[in-house]
């Protein structure tokens, strides 16, 4: 999966509620249910879009569906976050560069 499939997935709160409670525990689709401000049939399709994007998986139990939190599906999206410290990191190393750098551009 790629960073924008993971942003894309997360940009609604009541996924993001979802996931927050699957933070600390496997959750059955009906506690989701209980802990949103939506129908058991809306929690279903947000699930959807988190296991279409590696956040969640699921595995029926009986007639429960039991889902828990991937969290190596944040994998992409960690990585491209880290990749803005390097850059940062970086750019502070040697201010002396920065400021020379600069000075040539406006020469």
């Amino acid at each position: 999966m790629t960073y924008e499939t993971t942003i894309a997935a997360l940009a609604a709160p009541t996924r993001r509620t979802i996931l927050e409670a699957l933070r600390t525990q496997p959750l059955s689709v009906q506690d989701l249910a209980d802990l949103v401000p939506v129908t058991q049939a809306a929690v279903s399709q947000h699930l959807k879009r988190l296991r279409e994007a590696g956040l969640v998986e699921m595995e029926a139990r009986g007639t429960r569906h039991v889902c828990r939190l991937r969290p190596e599906g944040l994998a992409s999206l960690r990585a491209w976050v880290e990749s803005f410290w390097d850059n940062v990191l970086g750019a502070y190393a040697d201010p002396g560069t920065a400021t020379e750098t600069k000075e040539r551009d406006h020469e």
